[in-house]
């Protein structure tokens, strides 16, 4: 071995052992290793940062802006209430979103599919009061199955075909990775929802924090043609359950209605009553297409012109609306401000909201302008609580929000536009028509999965140019000269495996691609088997969060650490293997 192939051997292998070890966060160990292999020569001075600009950290990071303007146009929602039921066990939920996650990367590209439904599974999870993390890792993992699938759905496919088209002058066809794909992708998603699942450390509780969060007594308006108006008020319990929020009362022409308001026809401009966390009023807001205020003050609201957001402060007995009313003050033609709900621990609101009396110790929740909520914050005098990243959701964008991702999906998906290109063109345009304020976009994007990324890159390009990867495939093709076809053929598949988990999963095709046409010429067989096992096992990336945009996207949100994925990865891997060998020497004969 050369001293470049000494030096980047004993990188990776420290850099592992130490992300496995877990005590230093994973995106410093991978940037020390770049800039240690930077200060040592291997990586070329014009290369070492060229990892941040790559496509696979450019999708990553675009991927999670789209996601958060899916959820804040109310997209997400919509998919949730007709589609997932929070209620479900955590088998049945993660064996109903692996089935549409796999099907759905069949005829998109996979990441595409975990951007959709990565967003719809976190706010499953927050309503069950469970962590995400027990079901983003199997979605994670069925997705990249369901690519498996056909030509279009994951990058390994679309190189595979070009190779046999240049090597042996036709190319792999879309339904061509069917047999073997279908195959592995129902082994393993069935492996995924009974099994893999319960294999994931607890780790971090990203939810743990959901039964503290404050209750407010608030209020929705029923604004002119809405179409719930005739009904009455109990006919909106199962969207109050659903999306755990207590009604309690009407209030019709100033006047608060008890006992019999459950039975009270709806009607424009009713104000409805309700006990929920701020999520669960954004929710059954959206879902009934309510308003959060009356025709006056949203017309108030909307003329601020960026779009509105919603803090939470805490009143002390020093503050300006201590001992007054929202009304009293001016709270919205003073500064354009609604108050949305209190929560006031162990007493009942019984008046209006913006007649009541505010006491020190309440929480407020406060509707106003994007930007000004420091401002209106010191105004009242209070103390504002740590942000949680509340939003409103824009109900009335939901169409226009799907509409854009699926035509970028469509566009990546025929060839027409580079996918993070179309990405790109998706976050722009959820700028341009307010889905996403600009001055949110960076909070969306998880800056140490993309130090990762950006570092490890450079690394598995320099071990590939200094010959390391060579020097894998020549040591692969002396230890089974004396093996059977189809014993090499499983040997060729765990070695493209174990690279596809350390290398990005494209440049392990490109690597392990020819080597397979030349295993198969050695061994005077046909190579359409080999090429089949290394599109199966490049995208077989389970071991870690690197190997695969999919697994590095759900490292943040999931709250995992780099070594919680080989406990259900390395099963599912064998299990791959064990699949796909048999049923590509049946659909492909050697």
């Amino acid at each position: 071995m050369s001293t470049d192939q000494i030096i980047l051997f004993g990188l990776f292998t420290a850099v592992f052992a130490l992300l496995i070890w877990g005590k230093y966060r994973y995106d410093m160990v991978a940037f020390c290793a770049l800039m240690i292999a930077a200060a040592t020569g291997v990586v070329p001075t014009d290369q070492v940062f060229s990892g941040f600009g790559h496509p696979a950290t450019l999708v990553v990071a675009l991927v999670l802006i789209v996601s958060a303007g899916l959820v804040r146009s109310g997209a997400v929602f919509l998919i949730t209430r007709t589609l997932v039921d929070a209620s479900r066990s955590l088998g049945s939920h993660i064996a109903l979103m692996g089935a549409v996650g796999g099907l759905l990367s069949a005829f998109m590209n996979n990441v595409a599919a975990l951007a959709l439904l990565m967003p719809v599974d976190i706010q499953t999870a927050r309503k069950a009061g469970r962590n995400p993390g027990l079901s983003l890792m199997p979605l994670s993992f069925a997705t990249i199955l369901g690519g498996m699938v056909t030509l279009i759905g994951t990058p390994p496919n679309i190189i595979i075909a070009s190779i046999r088209q240049d090597a042996l002058g036709t190319p792999f066809r879309m339904f061509d990775f069917a047999p073997v794909g279908a195959a592995a992708a129902l082994a393993g998603l069935a492996f995924v929802a009974l099994i893999g699942w319960r294999l994931i450390p607890p780790g971090q509780d990203s939810a743990q924090s959901l039964g503290d969060l404050s209750e407010y007594i608030a209020e929705l308006t029923l604004p002119a043609g809405n179409k719930h108006i005739g009904k009455r008020l109990r006919d909106l319990l199962p969207t109050a359950e659903q999306t755990d929020t207590a009604i309690l009362g009407l209030i019709r022409d100033g006047q608060r209605r008890y006992g019999r308001a459950l039975n009270t026809q709806l009607a424009a401009d009713d104000i409805i009553v309700l006990e929920a966390t701020p999520e669960g009023l954004d929710e059954f807001r959206s879902t009934l297409d309510l308003a959060l205020a009356d025709q006056d003050r949203q017309d108030r609201l909307n003329a601020a012109g960026e779009g509105v957001e919603l803090i939470e402060v805490v009143v002390p007995d020093t503050a300006r609306i201590m001992g007054k009313t929202a009304q009293s003050i001016g709270l919205i033609w003073r500064q354009n401000t609604v108050l949305l709900g209190v929560a006031r621990r162990g007493k009942r609101i019984m008046k209006q909201l913006r007649t009541t009396q505010i006491e020190a110790g309440d929480i407020l929740l406060l509707l106003v302008p994007r930007e000004t909520g420091a401002h209106v914050t010191d105004w009242l005098g209070c103390l504002p609580l740590a942000d949680r990243g509340l939003t409103v959701t824009q109900n009335n964008k939901t169409a226009l929000a799907i509409g854009l991702f699926a035509a970028a999906v469509l566009a990546a998906s025929t060839g027409l536009l580079y996918l993070p290109v179309a990405l790109g063109l998706v976050v722009a345009a959820y700028v341009l028509a307010k889905i996403l304020p600009l001055s949110d976009i960076y909070d969306h994007i998880n800056w140490p999965v993309v130090v990762l990324l950006g570092s490890m890159i450079p690394l598995g390009a320099a071990l590939e140019s200094s010959g390391g990867t060579a020097l894998i495939a020549g040591a692969l093709l002396n230890w089974t000269s004396a093996l059977p076809a189809w014993a090499v053929l499983t040997v060729l598949m765990v070695v493209t495996m174990t690279l596809s988990d350390v290398l990005n999963n494209t440049a392990t095709t490109i690597v392990a691609a020819p080597i397979a046409i030349q295993m198969a010429h050695s061994l005077g067989v046909s190579a359409d088997p080999f090429l089949m096992a290394v599109a199966v096992a490049a995208s077989a990336a389970f071991l870690t969060p690197i190997g695969h945009k999919n697994n590095t996207l759900i490292l943040g949100p999931g709250g995992y650490r780099f070594g919680d994925y080989w406990r259900m990865g390395l099963p599912l891997e064998l299990l791959i293997v064990a699949v796909s060998i048999p049923m590509i020497l049946i659909t492909w004969p050697l």
